[in-house]
């Protein structure tokens, strides 16, 4: 891992405002995350964590602070930082192999090279063979990967990903566990993980953010130095788990304490 930040974040707030309704979704944050670091979000339903995936994504602007990625102020989206989403997102009327090329498209490289990097990514990712394949003849785990495939092949500097793996079944969610933490190995991408689940977080990250619910904020920052790779069900996993989701529940026990303390 190279030295310095790749994203920096001060006092970065994001309040919505629709009519007379004032929603504080994430209060002032200061944040830095390494070139190549694995940083893995973690909160409760509506504590902030997609509001930051998308802030940092250049898709929201923040009512605070700012935000830089190596050094640049962020000022919209750009090809640099990927966000995927639970949803894959993929073009219904494009074949897996377009997809995975959709971006490609957008720079100055030949159609061969196009195609050179596609099958590339699409072997990367396991899906050698469903290159003409459409998106209503994929699983989810295989729809999954041809996003992430997609969004490796422009090669960006930072992935943001928003529960990718959130609605998947449990063996085909260990499969691309393994599959993500492999490719990221390989590439050394910054990671912005977002997810509900303690485990995912731990067996995935170099670190762990813990988000307080709403106004989100930044209550726990656990560096995870276990060996990889590491799965759900190891011993030292779950330990690292129960450490972590004491620092949640007692953020979860402070909000309803002050929500009844309002009322």
């Amino acid at each position: 891992m190279s030295t310095g930040r790749a994203l920096h974040l001060r006092g970065v707030g994001k309040t919505y405002v629709s009519g007379d309704r004032v929603v504080q979704a994430l209060a002032p944050t200061d944040l830095d995350v390494a070139p190549g670091e694995f940083v893995c979000l973690l909160g409760a339903s509506g504590c902030g964590k997609s509001t930051l995936l998308q802030l940092v994504a250049g898709l929201e602007e923040p009512t605070s602070g700012q935000i830089t990625v190596d050094d640049v102020p962020v000022a919209g989206p750009s090809p640099d930082r990927v966000l995927l989403f639970q949803d894959a997102a993929l073009f219904p009327w494009l074949s897996v192999e377009d997809n995975v090329r959709f971006g490609l498209r957008q720079s100055t490289r030949s159609r061969e090279e196009q195609h050179r990097i596609a099958q590339e990514w699409i072997e990367k990712v396991h899906l050698l063979g469903f290159e003409h394949a459409w998106v209503h003849q994929l699983s989810g785990g295989m729809r999954q990967r041809a996003a992430l495939a997609r969004a490796l092949a422009t090669d960006p500097s930072m992935l943001l990903m928003d529960e990718p793996f959130g609605a998947l079944d449990a063996l085909t969610r260990d499969r691309l566990h393994e599959e993500l933490e492999s490719l990221w190995a390989a590439t050394r991408k910054t990671v912005v993980f977002v997810t509900h689940n303690v485990r995912e977080a731990v067996a995935l990250g170099d670190r762990v953010l813990v988000l307080s619910p709403r106004p989100g904020r930044i209550v726990g920052d656990f560096r995870i130095t276990l060996p990889r790779p590491r799965a759900l069900e190891d011993v030292t996993v779950m330990q690292q788990a129960s450490e972590i989701m004491h620092v949640l529940r007692r953020a979860l026990d402070a909000a309803t304490d002050d929500a009844l303390l309002e009322a």
